[in-house]
């Protein structure tokens, strides 16, 4: 029994009592608060091109993301998250982004995960992104108290057509038990087991079981937070191309980077 959404947040109604739509999925409703994005790319050294852009929230003059999530309580959570899928594709499409579109979501904010998935299916349609360039993104640090809940909603996801990625992996509360439950397309290794890598040897040795691991169950790593030469060398030499963070590009406001401008090509 899922105890930590009980109750649809924007109508109330229990899952699973009808219904195909709800309040907070009507098309065009106004966002609570005003926000926008910043996108920064995930880079493949293999072709030295950009995989994708992560959405990272941001508020409408680019101010932090904290001035934005502050705003969330327990009352609009589902309607915040609902509006930062639409947002995030808009603004992509927007900005002729080509690439593929990570984005964060909400498990908490999710009551039913075939009706919560229609507004995003509708945006996608709307704005001619293919569903297997949006990613899925959920933070391995959410305290998710039901890991099966978890992985039925990633599961649908990948149902529909996207690809679900776990963040930060290696630093939260689910770690390897949320593995045994559901195998996502990506795993993000946390910037924590990233940071100083090529200097530390026990952060070497996690990080290679991380990789032996992902490969046996055919998940594809991405390397986070790389802000020196030094880290994107040993993750290089591990087999790892798809790498984020400082080193490459920083977020750009209401921007995409461009290969070109990463490797000069």
């Amino acid at each position: 029994m899922i105890q930590t959404i009980a109750l649809h947040p924007a109508t109330g109604a229990a899952p699973g009592s009808g219904g195909t739509r709800c309040q907070g999925c009507r098309e065009g409703a106004t966002p609570l608060f005003p926000f926008s994005f910043a996108y920064q790319p995930i880079v493949d050294l293999a072709t030295r091109s950009i995989w994708a852009h992560e959405a990272l929230v941001r508020g409408p003059q680019g101010e932090g993301a904290l001035t934005v999530l502050e705003q969330v309580t327990a009352d609009n959570r589902y309607r915040f998250d609902q509006d930062c899928r639409v947002t995030a594709i808009s603004t992509a499409s927007r900005l002729g982004m080509d690439t593929r579109l990570s984005i964060n979501f909400l498990p908490q904010a999710v009551y039913r995960p075939e009706i919560c998935i229609r507004t995003t299916l509708e945006a996608a349609g709307k704005y001619n992104i293919p569903l297997d360039r949006i990613v899925f993104e959920v933070t391995e640090g959410e305290r998710v108290t039901d890991g099966p809940w978890l992985a039925a909603i990633l599961t649908e996801y990948q149902r529909c057509g996207f690809l679900t990625a776990i963040d930060d992996f290696g630093a939260g509360f689910a770690g390897l038990t949320l593995l045994a439950d559901f195998q996502p397309d990506i795993v993000k290794l946390d910037m924590s087991l990233v940071r100083n890598v090529d200097s530390s040897r026990p952060r070497q040795a996690i990080a290679r079981g991380i990789l032996r691991m992902c490969e046996e169950l055919a998940i594809t790593v991405i390397a986070e937070g790389i802000e020196t030469a030094g880290e994107r060398d040993f993750f290089t030499h591990e087999g790892v191309n798809l790498m984020q963070g400082y080193l490459f590009a920083r977020p750009r406001f209401e921007g995409v980077s461009r290969a070109q401008d990463i490797f000069g090509n």
